[in-house]
């Protein structure tokens, strides 16, 4: 049995915020703070325990507010810093938490701080940005960003190019400079004495780069961007100055990480981070793969368990939403919705829902690319449009893994625009709002959000869910459509058993259990076929069991 540090957020359910499509509440077509206030009882509701708010912060809004002009003001479409301090004290009213989502990798090149750095060669902050001269006459290297085909823009007005790793708008910060450094945790410290209660930090793997920005011998694989020498310096000292000092939660998005390179960023002994969000699932499983899941996730509880705090997720502002992408949307989506729900919240790690989840909101395929507004997607269509390629294959090629699959509008009922706005909204709805809202699962006791309720409170009231040893039962290790694992503490054994699959399917039970009760805590089958006196349990497609052992 491992021995578990025990802490508050260790045992926390994340909700996560994407505001501008979850509640507008003066019609302009945009979601906002205000309307998130309106809408905190149906979280609450959920029982979760902290709110993940995506960027608010002053800023052009080219890349949904992670394109930062003003990291100590509120844009105006969200709000205002008045009302982001009254949300905040509503969330505290409800027993929550609210952590913020901080990008300090990159900012808007509307920053005044890069406003200054590009204005001359000698400007005092030239050098908390990235400049290097050009190479044959063009860029310095290579390399590939995130959203565009070269990672450097050129400055006619000082003839340098910056480095950006992501949009040309997005120029990365220089964090071998102290003064960057020094900036960025004063600025943290401001919002954690305000009260907000952690911050999940955006591409927190980027910020060292590469001595001498050599070029890449393969530049469309831009592991390179991430965990170089210097970084966990950098996460130490971050912690040491900033975090250490108060009682709050850190997340960091890393891309490209192993259990072992994991480790490093969540380490109880290292004093960087809390919890860490890698995307061996979602940036690199482009559908559901059993197999490859199970391994995952056998490596990342082998590696972190009892050491560091890992995340469990499926999806997010920037991957489909998950019954569409990883279950079955069509005539098994609640089934499959709540399969997937105890899957994550049953598994080694802190759950995290994305808003829709709830209620097995599914992605979407719009028309015509000029109905989506993710950048990624736009600038990739462009670039293959401009190769000559087909548009409409084009666009039917990067329509499943759009950002804008989980971004449509919050389904609150079957009213115009789905009860989101009452002006027109600032992406499409989801044509299927009528068949799948907010006001349909609160009148049904046997809905998705029925469901997410009960698990997320057996949650709170056994422990084993949290601090439980995880061991995979061999028998199923290599099986594409079952999954069958129990959590211990103590003396208490859950089993879970997961038929992640369209079929039926039969399974016969282990001699280890030959003489042991099972008890049914949570299904997400009214009628379940219960056969363990015939030594078998028979199960229906996506259909999901917690069972406690005695």
């Amino acid at each position: 049995m491992t021995e578990i540090k025990r802490t508050w957020w260790k045992e926390a359910v994340v909700y996560q915020i994407y505001w501008r499509s979850f509640y507008d509440s003066d019609g302009d077509g945009c979601g906002d703070l205000e309307g998130l206030i309106q809408k905190l009882d149906h979280i609450a509701g959920l029982g979760v325990d902290v709110i993940w708010l995506n960027p608010v912060y002053e800023s052009p809004d080219l890349d949904n507010g992670y394109d930062i002009s003003d990291y100590e003001a509120v844009m105006p479409k969200a709000g205002t810093m008045e009302t982001l301090d009254r949300l905040l004290a509503e969330v505290h009213r409800r027993g929550m938490k609210l952590i913020m989502d901080l990008v300090v990798n990159h900012t808007s090149d509307r920053h005044p701080w890069f406003v200054e750095s590009r204005s001359s060669r000698d400007n005092p902050k030239r050098d908390w940005y990235i400049w290097l001269d050009a190479k044959a006459g063009g860029p310095p290297n290579n390399w590939r960003s995130y959203f565009a085909p070269s990672a450097w823009e050129l400055d006619a007005a000082t003839d340098q190019y910056y480095f950006h790793s992501f949009a040309v708008e997005q120029p990365d910060l220089n964090w071998r400079n102290p003064e960057v450094r020094e900036a960025v945790y004063g600025m943290m410290k401001r919002w954690l004495d305000r009260g907000i209660d952690g911050f999940r930090l955006d591409a927190i793997a980027l910020l060292a780069k590469p001595d001498g920005y050599p070029d890449a011998e393969k530049p469309e694989d831009i592991r390179y961007l991430t965990n170089n020498p210097g970084l966990h310096d950098y996460l130490r000292e971050m912690n040491e100055r900033v975090f250490s000092g108060y009682d709050v939660v850190t997340v960091g998005e890393a891309a490209y990480v192993t259990p072992e390179e994991g480790l490093k960023f969540v380490g109880e002994d290292r004093g960087e981070l809390d919890m860490l969000f890698h995307f061996e699932i979602c940036d690199e499983m482009p559908a559901w793969d059993m197999l490859r899941f199970k391994r995952i996730q056998r490596a990342w509880y082998e590696g972190l368990w009892g050491k560091g705090s890992n995340s469990q997720f499926l999806n997010n502002h920037d991957h489909t939403r998950q019954v569409t992408r990883y279950g079955n949307d069509g005539p098994y989506r609640v089934q499959s919705a709540k399969l997937l729900a105890t899957m994550l919240h049953t598994l080694p790690g802190i759950p995290y829902i994305y808003q829709g989840e709830e209620i097995g909101m599914t992605g979407v395929r719009f028309p015509s690319i000029e109905d989506y507004d993710d950048i990624a997607m736009k600038n990739r269509y462009a670039e293959e449009i401009a190769k000559g390629r087909d548009p409409a294959e084009t666009l039917s090629g990067l329509q499943a893994l759009s950002r804008d699959n989980s971004r449509t509008p919050m389904q609150w009922d079957d009213s115009s625009e789905a009860g989101f706005t009452t002006g027109k909204p600032w992406i499409k709805v989801n044509p299927n709002y009528r068949e799948i809202n907010v006001a349909k699962d609160l009148a049904d006791l046997d809905s998705v959000y029925a469901y997410y309720q009960r698990l997320i409170a057996l949650r709170k009231e056994n422990e084993v869910m949290v601090y439980g040893d995880f061991e995979e039962w061999p028998e199923w290790e290599e099986d594409a459509r079952l999954y069958v694992y129990t959590r211990k503490l103590g003396g208490v054994c859950w089993l879970i058993v997961l038929n992640h699959s369209d079929e039926a399917t039969d399974m016969a039970l282990p001699a280890r259990l030959s003489g042991r009760t099972m008890r049914m805590l949570l299904g997400n089958e009214s009628n379940v076929g219960v056969g363990e006196t015939e030594g078998y349990l028979r199960l229906k497609p996506h259909e999901a069991r917690i069972f406690e052992v005695k």
